[in-house]
């Protein structure tokens, strides 16, 4: 407990300490209307990180009409508009290319989503490594399982507090079997919620939800400040875990319905982008791991004194995201 302890100073210097990620991926929705006509919707981060704006691309002979005005909606601002277009084939945009501009400078990526009378439809993540999409005849169910996991990948690996909750029950329970039932409780209850509020079963307050997962980050860090650790929750960690991945869930849920699913595969592109989130949270506990096996002996003489700070940070930046959650929340 006390060596991954240690590694947890040198983990949280290297976070960005001032803001929890908020998921609000790029989203181009294409959908027929008519023979060449097509609705767009395209969905962009409120926050920019680069002067160079993300643009979408249309196949040449393509124009942009009736645009409307750019409303903020949630962590992101979207626009629509309907695109007429003029020299393509029978199967309209079927052989053609769609893509997104800036994906590369701004370090982003933009899920991309076409759907035609016929019923195809098509999904696809464009990053700055293939910013371009060809669509194709047939719809590939092998492209939602990578894509959809790759999305749960990049949400967990960016959400800061979903990771430093890890990382405090990393710090409450050790490793071993202990770990092992209370990242499993962890993963078996955002799971549950993930699920149900996507599938349409319920719905929820998001602002309250988000202040519930930074109270449940400070809740954890004042765990890990008592010494006397033999009550029912130090011996029964998973139940800390389960409760509060229920919450965690939500959070997961409101990216992915930010994002939106393939009406013909939601079973599947839910079920990889829990899979992704899964992948990328024990990739996230084995770097730590695998860390802490390579720096502890220099870190040893400085033990005792490093190691309330940890503990510390997490208790500050989870009491700072409840403050702004809870303005957050009441101004809702």
């Amino acid at each position: 407990m006390n060596r991954v302890s240690l590694f947890a100073l040198l983990l949280l210097l290297l976070v960005p300490a001032a803001e929890a990620h908020r998921f609000a991926p790029s989203l181009l929705k294409v959908s027929e209307i008519g023979p060449a006509q097509y609705h767009i919707v395209w969905k962009t981060p409120a926050q920019a990180t680069s002067s160079v704006p993300l643009t979408p691309v249309w196949p040449d002979g393509c124009e942009v009409r009736n645009p409307s005005p750019t409303q903020l909606e949630g962590t992101g601002k979207v626009s629509s508009a309907q695109l007429q277009c003029t020299g393509l084939g029978e199967d309209g945009l079927v052989g053609e290319t769609l893509g997104v501009d800036g994906l590369g400078i701004n370090q982003a990526s933009a899920m991309l989503m076409v759907s035609l009378l016929d019923g195809r439809e098509y999904q696809a993540v464009l990053n700055a490594e293939q910013s371009r999409f060809v669509v194709p005849a047939n719809s590939n169910a092998g492209e939602v399982m990578s894509d959809y996991a790759f999305l749960g990948m990049e949400h967990i690996w960016g959400g800061i507090d979903h990771l430093l909750f890890v990382f405090g029950l990393l710090l409450l329970v050790g490793g071993g079997t202990r770990l092992l039932w209370t990242i499993t409780a962890f993963t078996v209850g955002h799971s549950i919620t993930l699920s149900l509020v996507t599938l349409g079963f319920f719905d929820y307050p998001v602002a309250l939800v988000e202040f519930t997962i930074a109270l449940s980050i400070f809740v954890l860090a004042v765990e890990l400040t008592r010494t006397e650790r033999h009550d029912i929750l130090w011996r029964n960690p998973w139940w800390l875990a389960g409760g509060f991945g229920l919450l965690h869930g939500m959070g997961f849920a409101g990216a992915l319905a930010e994002t939106g699913l393939p009406q013909d595969n939601v079973p599947l592109a839910l079920l990889f982008f829990n899979v992704g989130i899964e992948v990328g949270q024990i990739a996230f506990i084995a770097v730590i791991l695998a860390a802490w096996f390579v720096i502890r002996k220099p870190l040893a003489p400085l033990q005792e004194r490093l190691l309330p700070i940890p503990v510390y940070v997490l208790g500050a930046l989870s009491a700072m995201w409840c403050i702004e959650r809870g303005l957050e929340a009441l101004l809702a």
